[in-house]
C-alpha cells in the first residue's frame, strides 16, 4: 500500500499541538468588522482547540503533521 498523502488544504488550515490536539483558527475575521465588538474581534483572532467530533476526520488529513 503507498503512503498516505498529506491533504494540503487542511495543512493549511490545521496545526499539531505538543499534547497532539488539533489547533485551528477563527472565521469571520476577514471583512464586514465595523459592526463586531472589539472584545468579540479580539476572540476571534485567537486560535481555537477543533471539536471532538471532528478529530479523527482531520487527523486522516495532516496524517504526517508533527
Amino acid at each position: 500500500m503507498p503512503k498516505m498523502k498529506t491533504h494540503r488544504g487542511a495543512a493549511k488550515r490545521f496545526s499539531k499541538t505538543g499534547t497532539g490536539k488539533i489547533k485551528r483558527s477563527h472565521a469571520f475575521k476577514r471583512h464586514i468588522l465595523e459592526k463586531k465588538s472589539p472584545g468579540r474581534k479580539r476572540a476571534l483572532g485567537k486560535s481555537a482547540i477543533m471539536a471532538k467530533g471532528d478529530v479523527k476526520r482531520i487527523e486522516q488529513m495532516i496524517v504526517y503533521m508533527k
